[in-house]
């Protein structure tokens, strides 16, 4: 007779050798796995045409991920167009990028052949972000009926409230003038003037969307920024998975998690505003963006394959605050940074000012012609700020050729504008800060081919005339009220470039002395 303790170790000795039966069993399995995983990887993703762009070899399933510096993405994007040329291909897990670069590749590209760049991908990933297959929107949607329809109707109600017209140049002069005494009230002390330029571009994009603007201290207005803030950044740090297909990524912990948080805070915020608006909106006079979206949605009442209802309208108006403040804040804030570490520039903007406006008289666009150093100024800023590298990507349906490559077709596109902005064979002095780029012997304003920061084809800003406006009158607001310095004190600011979705300056202080 067996004793519990003769048969606990031939029940542990038995189950040891069931464990041991059962992974032989699945070790021959895994290894077959593994392999048929390998020869797939290689025979549709890793075999090339002799036409194919060169790039760096791709490890089995994670593609250059690892070699990929995603916190500065610029340098290795410049060591591979180095190294293999300015059409070079990458992969990240099993889907194949293409990157063009410089101005002629690029031109190529998006000039004569743009209808094959158009579309874009679907990354599985940004579904946490809203971002369906088929969704509506302005930045990431695919080209869908639903992309044009709302592309569409977005452009011509910006022009209907004023987009390059004297109504909106009115409010952005007041908004300048808001501006202007926020800093005035920091009486000369060093500051970090990046919340407040936020805040005074953020109010322009909430007067054509909600109506209005709000002060500066306003909780719903604060909370709206940080939160679009927040979901930039994140999506950045989030990028290696972003760029991967694999959809069963998004069920898996980590911090891309946080961006469906974000995304649903922020929608949550914007239907508050939205419900508001259809209680106090009349039907006969459109107020805003809100206000005509909600009239579209009752025209089509009933048709469900309209483009026009509550999710896409909540989606449109986080991408234009994504797309409409830290860009042009961060421009203006680089020109700050750049006016501080070049003062004879800024002097010389500042006697151009005062000579053509004298230090009263608000900037308003018909200025522009009579300020060609201040306007060069500004175009110099915006190539040396750089502000959106790389430009969302797109992908080709059909096999394309650019340059001497053949793209194969389901290959993801990117369009790197910092090699077209600082192209060697199109600036003389790409790598430094020379208004003189945009300045003709005489001293007058000449635009550049090579200029293309809102980038060119279907996919160009659609809010290029309301950036240009903003930039302007800001900045010549600005200059005619201060004069910028580094504080006493204080080491020169650097200019590293802090990485998002758009690039902004470091954190710098400065003091702002009134005129």
């Amino acid at each position: 007779m067996q004793t519990p303790m003769t048969v606990i170790p031939a029940s542990i000795s038995w189950l040891r050798a069931q464990a041991s039966s059962c992974w032989n069993n699945i070790t021959p399995l895994l290894i077959s796995l593994l392999l048929l995983a390998l020869l797939f990887d290689y025979v549709m993703y890793r075999k090339r045409s002799s036409r194919c762009p060169p790039g760096p070899t791709p490890l089995p399933f994670l593609g250059n991920l690892l070699t990929a510096d995603f916190r500065h993405p610029q340098t290795t994007l410049q060591c591979w167009m180095k190294k293999y040329g300015m059409v070079f291909s990458a992969q990240a897990g099993w889907q194949r990028y293409v990157v063009l670069n410089g101005f002629k590749v690029i031109k190529e590209a998006l000039g004569a052949k743009a209808e094959d760049f158009v579309d874009r991908p679907h990354l599985p990933l940004l579904s946490l972000a809203g971002y369906t297959k088929n969704c509506g929107g302005l930045l990431l949607a695919t080209c869908s009926a639903g992309w044009k329809e709302q592309r569409k109707f977005c452009v011509s109600t910006m022009k209907n409230f004023g987009m390059g017209k004297k109504s909106l140049e009115q409010k952005i002069s007041e908004e300048a003038g808001y501006l202007c005494s926020e800093f005035k009230s920091q009486e000369g002390c060093p500051f970090n003037p990046s919340e407040l330029m936020n805040n005074a571009v953020g109010n322009i994009v909430c007067i054509l969307t909600f109506g209005d603007r709000f002060d500066y201290n306003d909780v719903t207005f604060l909370k709206l920024m940080h939160l679009t803030e927040d979901i930039m950044k994140t999506l950045t740090r989030c990028m290696p998975q972003i760029l991967s297909k694999v959809s069963w990524l998004s069920f898996v912990p980590g911090p891309h998690q946080k961006i469906r948080k974000l995304y649903n805070n922020i929608s949550a915020l914007i239907k508050e505003i939205v419900n508001e608006h259809k209680k106090t909106r009349d039907p006969t006079l459109a107020r805003d963006l809100i206000d005509a979206f909600l009239e579209e949605m009752e025209k089509v009442k009933g048709n469900p394959e309209s483009s026009f209802n509550e999710q896409n309208l909540i989606k449109l108006i986080f991408d234009l605050f994504m797309a409409g403040t830290e860009t042009t804040s961060s421009t203006i804030l680089w020109g700050l940074l750049n006016l501080v570490l070049h003062p004879e520039v800024q002097k010389k903007v500042q006697e151009e000012i005062e000579e053509v406006l004298g230090r009263d008289r608000p900037p308003m666009m018909e200025d522009q012609t009579n300020l060609p150093y201040t306007n060069a100024v500004i175009h110099e800023i915006q190539r040396c700020a750089d502000i959106v590298p790389v430009v969302l990507p797109y992908v080709i349906h059909q096999d394309v050729q650019i340059d001497k490559f053949v793209i194969p077709k389901e290959t993801v596109i990117l369009n790197h504008l910092s090699s077209l902005l600082k192209d060697e064979t199109m600036w003389e002095k790409p790598h430094q800060f020379y208004p003189e780029h945009f300045l003709d012997a005489n001293g007058q304003f000449v635009k550049r081919e090579a200029f293309l920061p809102f980038s060119t084809g279907r996919h160009s800003c659609p809010g290029e005339p309301l950036v240009r406006m903003e930039l302007f009158i800001f900045f010549t607001s600005l200059l005619q009220r201060f004069t910028f310095c580094i504080p006493e004190n204080h080491p020169r600011p650097k200019e590293d470039r802090v990485f998002a979705l758009t690039v902004a300056p470091p954190p710098f202080d400065i003091c702002a002395i009134p005129r």
